[in-house]
């Protein structure tokens, strides 16, 4: 298995001022889809597995799927631990061969996240392996993300957390939130003057996460077939453009693809009631998800970047 790096993928794409998507997966479907997308684009992409993903799926088996789906994908692909503050976990992911940490130690006083983070990078360096940490708080909930209030990146501190930890990637706060209920009116609008501001204090890739638009077709084809979703919505289109026009080079999503995963699944068993092989059922959903990916790689502008 050869796996790129984030510092390689996103070294690329701070300079060349595009985002490279990072998708979530916890099973076979998931991985599929985000890998046959980046293919068909000619994209770099990340793979990244959350803790509850691990926790789902069992870390060995996790591991085996991304592994494989990296082995020979003609594109980039970074295989990433994704939000952790468990320093056991993520030596762990290192030592297995993933190419790419995130340490979180966001809710953590400054000085204790600087601390942290540093033991980290000094871990992953012994095995070239990157790291992404994060500087202020979104809000929302995934996973085992929950109920953090949004806490705004200081430009200044930015600067100083990242030249005192040499860390490859950070990851800021600018008004995203986790899951589907991002924003409480219309205006769903992100601080982009804030990260300009950082950008040009750190002059380094960052991150967003919270990313997911939630299209509207995704909810109403959910809501069609049995889901009650509420009030959902996602960052629009316009503002992720935006955030990669000023400096963002990597984009988290997650919640559209457990959008388009479910929306096609509830379809497919609506329609299909005599049905009962599961390999059929969830050919739709493995396709649903292949084509949000590859509009959000459109979106991010990495189409043909591989």
């Amino acid at each position: 298995m050869t796996l790129a790096t984030l510092a390689e993928v996103l070294k690329k794409a701070n300079k060349g001022n595009y985002a490279v998507g990072a998708f979530n997966t916890s099973n076979l479907e998931v991985t599929k889809a985000i890998i046959d997308a980046a293919e068909l684009q000619d994209a770099p992409v990340i793979l990244q597995t959350s803790v509850g993903g691990l926790n789902y799926a069992g870390f060995d088996y996790l591991f085996s799927i991304a592994k494989t789906a990296a082995a020979d994908p003609g594109v980039p692909v970074v295989l990433h631990l994704d939000h952790c503050a468990d320093l056991k976990l993520i030596k762990k992911c290192i030592d297995a061969g993933y190419s790419s940490v995130m340490f979180d130690g966001s809710l953590l006083p400054f000085e204790k996240n600087v601390e942290l983070t540093k033991q980290v990078v000094k871990m992953a360096r012994e095995k070239n392996v990157s790291v992404e940490a994060e500087l202020g708080t979104i809000g929302g909930a995934e996973d085992t993300v929950k109920s953090r209030r949004i806490i705004y990146t200081d430009p200044q501190k930015a600067s100083e957390f990242a030249a005192e930890t040499e860390i490859d990637a950070l990851a800021i706060a600018i008004g995203t939130s986790h899951g589907a209920y991002k924003f409480n009116d219309s205006t769903n609008q992100l601080d982009i003057k804030r990260l300009s501001t950082i950008k040009k204090a750190t002059q380094m890739p960052l991150v967003l996460h919270g990313a997911s638009v939630v299209p509207r077709d995704l909810v109403s084809l959910s809501q069609d077939f049995g889901a009650i979703l509420g009030s959902v919505q996602g960052v629009s289109e316009k503002e992720l453009k935006k955030s990669v026009k000023n400096g963002i080079n990597k984009v988290n999503v997650d919640t559209d693809l457990r959008l388009a995963f479910t929306a096609a699944l509830r379809q497919s068993i609506m329609k299909n009631p005599r049905e009962f092989d599961p390999r059929k059922l969830l050919l739709p959903s493995i396709q649903l998800m292949q084509n949000i990916v590859e509009g959000r790689i459109k979106l991010l502008g990495s189409s043909g970047k591989a």
